[in-house]
């Protein structure tokens, strides 16, 4: 029966009902830490967007960054929050000094929510001022003030002090600051800020060369050639051509990380094409001219309109108040500044030339392959029995796109376990066949030449880009033992090599499936460690039996659902700390290299000195 709909169903929240009533409107996702745009980070970047802008209007040239378990500590030497106005700047919505043009024409945050849904969000809130001698404290919990001291002397430098522990009720209890995704994040303000010094826990982040020192250090490989650096009035952009497959791009918007792109980076790729073609007369396929490309441009607008309140993709903004628009900008700087870098590099020029033309030839042989391999893979589809798709898609428009998850397992007795306990809707299965082939230095030919790759590549659909996939996750879920993890260690190799922007897109995980099985007749726990083990063992007493776990296909399909519902645990693929993934790759999945057998026979360890480190 329909619930009666009356004046008594019509409700107003205030701003901070409201936040922790919807959250997801105001920092995206929640998520546990897994993802680098779970709303635990979206946190910090709008307790330091806050520290950024004051450095960018010439105040503070540091900012100290501290996390002790999941407690963040951020502390700026800007002018520091007028102490009259602190409660109001931290709690009351849409308040704030980015209304004021004239003082932040160019600010990361401009809507005055940033700070205010930090401290709605956080179980523990504290924010302090210091400024021209004094200083003034207040605390918070879930939004709510708790303690207002009164102002004091102090002779701390101005700047203000926010420190703050997320609402586990809202993130779980199992959430977690991972320290390489605050550092890729800390890294990226120190490009965009040159001159800047961050720290996080006393390690620094500074960067002298802005955007070319953001290529050089994310660059998978070698570059064709070096890293072309073009810098102008409210606009800076760098990039090179690599070995790789895909493009690879790191947009910017007043500082802002805009990991979905938007308005400025279309602007870039379609600029960056006509250059190239009115440079070399010759009409090239756009695709040809970006294959391989590793790029980065920044831009500063007056007034940027997000897509939403996280700022991950820009729609539409104002170069100045009677400006160009955004594509005009951008395409006007680089037909002057490339065309006229390309003239005077004639080395670099001639490179790029080179790889665009390879593009073109490696394009147009695949062509002939793809229509072979698809033609194949249609008869092959009416008997392959390898996927077993969910209903639920991350295109699709659905609430629970998000969780649409694919999972990739060795053999059909784990995919028959999986497979039986999955839930339909956002779960699909892909068996493979014994261990896939190792596709380091081949072409991406091989996809379409091997009939399990190309099955893969069409089960995510892929193979014009990310813009298609249809899982959000895509998780590799091998057996615990030296197969599947030389399985794992393949199909890693196979996505880094030609679907690398599936990785740094936070797509790809590893699945952690229990190692033991301790049980009594009463209770039954699951082990994913030696160290979860022995715990388990001294709880459950004597009367406890132990099951070694090898393969997912020992795993009953009731078991499995506690490993693939919402306990599930998922580590993610990254890139993070990675300078150079070709090294990798040749280290570890090339033929038998000197440097690899070395390191084998200096790390080879005999069962008898295991015994003796043991004892």
């Amino acid at each position: 029966m329909a619930q009666a709909y009356t004046e008594a169903s019509i409700k107003t929240l205030s701003s901070l009902e409201h936040i922790r009533l919807r959250p997801g409107m105001y920092i995206g996702r929640l998520g546990n830490g897994t993802h680098a745009e779970d709303g635990i980070y979206v946190l910090l970047k709008e307790t330091i967007d806050n520290c950024i802008d004051e450095f960018t209007m010439g105040f503070g040239r540091k900012i100290e960054i501290e996390l002790q378990e999941n407690r963040l500590r951020v502390r700026d030497y800007g002018r520091g929050i007028p102490l009259g106005k602190l409660i109001d700047c931290v709690s009351i919505i849409n308040t704030g000094a980015k209304y004021d043009s004239e003082t932040f024409q160019k600010s990361v945050g401009l809507n005055g929510v940033g700070q205010k849904a930090v401290n709605a969000l956080a179980i523990e809130y504290r924010a302090q001022a210091f400024r021209d001698g004094q200083t003034k404290l207040v605390e918070f919990e879930k939004g709510r003030l708790k303690k207002e001291h009164k102002v004091a002397k102090s002779e701390e430098r101005n700047g203000t002090l926010i420190e703050f522990v997320p609402d586990e009720a809202l993130f779980g209890k199992d959430f977690r600051f991972r320290p390489e995704f605050i550092e890729d994040m800390l890294w990226n303000y120190a490009f965009l800020n040159r001159g800047l010094t961050l720290t996080f826990n006393g390690k620094v982040f500074k960067s002298e060369h802005g955007l070319r020192d953001l290529l050089t250090k994310n660059l998978s490989g070698e570059p064709l050639y070096p890293i072309i650096h073009l810098e102008g009035e409210d606009i800076e952009v760098a990039f090179t051509h690599g070995a790789h497959y895909g493009e690879e791009y790191y947009s910017f918007v007043n500082g802002q990380h805009t990991t979905m792109g938007g308005t400025h980076l279309t602007a870039f790729r379609e600029a960056l094409v006509d250059t190239v073609r009115n440079f070399f007369k010759k009409d090239y396929d756009a695709a040809d001219v970006r294959q391989a490309i590793d790029a980065a441009v920044a831009v500063r607008v007056m007034e940027p309109v997000f897509e939403s309140q996280t700022k991950t993709k820009l729609g539409s903004a104002n170069i100045g108040p009677d400006g160009p628009s955004l594509k005009e900008f951008v395409g006007k700087f680089m037909q002057q500044a490339l065309d006229g870098f390309l003239h005077k590099n004639r080395e670099t020029t001639e490179t790029l030339k080179n790889k665009i033309e390879e593009n073109e030839r490696e394009r147009k042989e695949l062509a002939g392959i793809r229509s072979l391999a698809r033609e194949r893979a249609k008869k092959a589809s009416l008997h392959n029995r390898k996927l077993r798709d969910c209903r639920v898609h991350l295109g699709d428009r659905s609430p629970r796109n998000e969780e649409s998850t694919l999972f990739i397992v060795e053999g059909d007795s784990a995919a028959g376990s999986l497979t039986a306990t999955r839930d339909v809707q956002t779960q699909a299965v892909f068996a493979l066949k014994g261990k896939p082939l190792n596709t380091y230095g081949l072409s991406k030919k091989v996809i379409y030449e091997n009939e399990e790759f190309h099955l893969l590549q069409s089960a995510l659909n892929v193979e014009e880009g990310l813009d298609g996939l249809r899982y959000n996750k895509v998780v590799i879920a091998t057996d615990a033992d030296v197969d599947g993890m030389h399985i794992r260690l393949l199909l890693i190799s196979f996505f880094l090599q030609f679907f690398p922007d599936l990785i740094r897109n936070g797509h790809l995980y590893i699945l952690d499936t229990p190692l033991f099985r301790v049980r009594n007749k009463k209770r039954t726990m699951y082990c994913y460690s030696e160290a979860e083990k022995q715990a388990a063992i001294a709880e459950l007493g004597a009367s406890h039996e132990i099951t070694r776990f090898k393969g997912l296909g020992e795993i009953s399909a009731g078991e499995f659902k506690d490993f693939i519902g919402e306990n599930i645990r998922l580590e993610p693929v990254t890139l993070a700390h990675l300078h150079n993934s070709d090294d990798l790759l040749g280290f570890f999945m090339g033929k038998n290299t000197p440097e690899r057998q070395e390191f084998i026979i200096d790390n080879l360890r005999i069962e008898k000195d295991l015994v003796a480190i043991e004892s």
